[in-house]
């Protein structure tokens, strides 16, 4: 069956991605077989090297879970902040009213242009300044506030463009009823749009998550990711170990984050009755320039 992306591969273009699959999972293997070979030659896969994370339980009880503890906090509040503030934004966006949707505008616009880094450091410098916060929360605050900014105004776009992927026959027919916006914005729309807008807003939050990664690196904060530094400094362990990890801690989380999305959105979708209004995700994605689920920057805002 063909879609308006692409159409269903025949015989021939079957065989020929079979084979390009083969080929890539052999230069795959080849590439990680020579990787685990220059590592073993220079000690990297020596067992002393590994076990403190298997023998030791200070390791983990001190560094790496109190760091991911840290990593989980920041990502929540951050997740509790911007979710709504990018509500609010993106319904902004969508206003009648030239004075609501300029400075709305102008507002998404503004913070999606600037690298969430900077956003952090312009943060942490602020509160250095201008409050009385204790050095130890102050990198955390700086944290938070980087990711909001940013995230807030990117998850505008996604609920812009959820709504926009529905149907222009839903308002229509609100508007019919003598609904105001406001009522069928909340009553007809958005319950609508959040199946559709689900995939890209989980590829956000794992962006979210992720992101808290920079404060460790950078602002001190004693995340998950702060404890390449620690770990090799206390243990025998060294630091290609530790981060491999840590690295595995970030991929557990993300996985946990969207299989549970994942659930989420099959209970939504076989909770509604088929109506035609709920388009895939990566429309959505396409729309608002998300992050797709692989990382990838699917284009500018609609």
């Amino acid at each position: 069956m063909s879609s308006v992306l692409y159409d269903t591969p025949g015989p021939k273009a079957r065989r020929r991605n079979l084979l390009y699959t083969v080929l890539f999972a052999v230069v795959f293997c080849g590439a990680l077989a020579w990787v685990l070979s220059v590592m073993s030659d220079k000690g990297e896969l020596d067992a002393a090297k590994w076990t403190p994370f298997v023998e030791d339980g200070n390791v983990w009880t001190t560094f790496l879970l109190p760091g991911l503890g840290e990593t989980l906090k920041a990502a929540a509040l951050s997740i509790v902040i911007a979710l709504p503030l990018g509500a609010l934004l993106g319904i902004g966006r969508l206003s009648e009213h030239r004075w609501v949707r300029i400075p709305v505008g102008a507002v998404v616009e503004f913070f999606r242009a600037i690298p969430v880094l900077m956003l952090m450091m312009f943060s942490f410098q602020l509160y250095v300044e201008y409050t009385g916060l204790s050095s130890e929360i102050r990198p955390l605050y700086a944290v938070v506030t980087g990711l909001v900014l940013y995230n807030a105004t990117v998850i505008a776009e996604i609920v812009r463009a959820g709504i926009h992927s529905l149907p222009y026959g839903q308002t229509d027919a609100a508007k019919a009823l003598g609904l105001r916006k406001g009522q069928y914005m909340t009553s007809i729309l958005l319950p609508q749009a959040v199946t559709a807008m689900l995939p890209a807003l989980v590829s956000q939050l794992v962006v979210i998550l992720k992101d808290t990664a920079l404060g460790g690196a950078l602002l001190g904060v004693e995340d998950l990711l702060s404890a390449y530094r620690t770990i090799p400094a206390n243990y025998g362990a060294n630091t290609i170990a530790t981060l491999v990890v840590i690295a595995l801690l970030y991929i557990l989380v993300n996985f946990a984050l969207t299989s549970a999305a994942a659930w989420l959105e099959r209970r939504l979708r076989r909770s509604k009755k088929s109506t035609g209004a709920v388009v895939g995700g990566e429309s959505v994605e396409m729309a608002a320039g998300a992050p797709s689920a692989t990382g990838e920057y699917l284009g500018p805002g609609a």
